[in-house]
């Protein structure tokens, strides 16, 4: 669908990151290497490792279309479970790995940049195996993705809070809804990108980060929202992996639909809200503490708010968008879904209070992940 104002629905792609877990006992297994390579014939370069041997990624192509998404998305998906069970594991979409592995640091993925970061942060990647979802939205202007990301930064939160699916972290509950934004926090280089007010102050930034070695490299800053540094994209790296593909493609309309009201507001000269990092990281914290339904701080105010009456906000800011590319639908089903039966985190724990052990936990993941794999 196509609206006159707004013009073709820039693209918009997905980057996915899995664990492979154990059928017997939902542990996490190091076998990425072996379970891309099986996949590969079926997958090409969809399919990926990740910073650990635990973990898999899959991709899609740019897509235009909600409907178009959501095919690429479970097909990845399928192609990547049956790599996973022709090595005798499932694909499980969690923030973290429920039940652990070895229970010490991970065997690291083949890739200079991880090796390179070991060696830069040293124990604090011992546990550092995370999976998160990444949006791109197609952005080809640099200079307008830094000021889309300035609007952004007030809603990075509520990105958390809905897509918070890490309660558990090696078969510990955590009392948090992300635990995986909790474990990102500890690095100076993650988390909310800085205010800047143009790209080159931008890059300013980042090249003096990498010079205090809290960045690997100024040209990959891995703040929540950058340009992506080989693509025409803007990359939205906020929120947790969702075990429902139907979620994440309704969460991928939403932040098309906010990247382009932003885009507009930055041609019309408005250079986004100045929110101080200090509330942000306030923020971010209590939204991966209390995720959905809990309250969080209203960054564009300051308020403390329910996530259900931030994201009603967040609906109204960008409706013009989503009904201009047809996807209104599509997120207002989302919200319900969210009020319904909570977000990740909440039917995790749910599903441990009706059966209790974590076995169960990760068998019901690995069933909403794929749901061939399911009981």
């Amino acid at each position: 669908m196509k609206d006159q104002e707004f013009g073709e629905p820039p693209t918009v792609g997905v980057e996915e990151e899995f664990f492979l877990v154990r059928p017997d006992s939902g542990e996490a297994a190091a076998a990425g290497t072996r379970v891309v390579a099986r996949a590969a014939p079926r997958l090409g370069h969809a399919a990926s490792g990740e910073f650990t041997e635990y973990q898999v990624e899959g991709r899609t192509e740019p897509c235009h279309r909600m409907d178009e998404l959501r095919a690429q998305l479970r097909g990845v998906r399928a192609g990547l479970a049956a790599a996973a069970r022709a090595e005798g594991l499932r694909l499980c979409a969690s923030g973290t790995p429920v039940i652990g592995g070895d229970g010490g640091r991970a065997d690291l993925g083949d890739h200079p940049r991880y090796r390179a970061g070991a060696w830069q942060y040293r124990a604090m990647l011992d546990d550092f195996a995370v999976c998160a979802f990444h949006a791109h939205v197609h952005l080809p202007d640099r200079e307008t993705a830094v000021l889309v990301g300035n609007h952004l930064r007030p809603w990075l939160p509520l990105l958390v809070a809905m897509s918070a699916n890490s309660p558990f972290h090696r078969g510990r509950d955590t009392g948090y809804a992300s635990w995986r934004s909790v474990i990102r926090g500890r690095f100076p280089c993650l988390g909310p990108p800085p205010y800047a007010e143009s790209l080159a102050e931008y890059e300013r930034l980042a090249t003096a980060m990498a010079a205090t070695e809290a960045m690997l490299e100024p040209g990959m800053p891995f703040w929540d929202v950058r340009p992506n540094p080989r693509l025409p994209t803007l990359e939205v790296r906020t929120m947790d992996v969702l075990s429902d593909v139907d979620d994440t493609v309704a969460l991928t309309a939403l932040i098309r639909a906010l990247v382009v009201t932003a885009a507009r507001r930055a041609a019309a000269g408005d250079p986004g809200p100045r929110t101080g990092a200090e509330l942000l990281r306030a923020a971010y914290w209590r939204a991966a503490r209390d995720g959905w339904p809990g309250h969080g701080v209203d960054a564009p105010t300051g308020r403390v708010l329910p996530s259900s009456v931030q994201a009603r906000n967040l609906l109204e800011h960008v409706r013009p968008a989503l009904r201009a590319y047809g996807d209104e639908g599509e997120v207002t089903a989302f919200l319900r879904r969210l009020e319904l039966r909570g977000s990740g985190a909440e039917r995790q724990r749910s599903r441990l209070a009706t059966e209790p052990r974590l076995g169960a936990v990760v068998e019901g993941l690995v069933g909403e992940t794929c749901p061939e794999d399911g009981p």
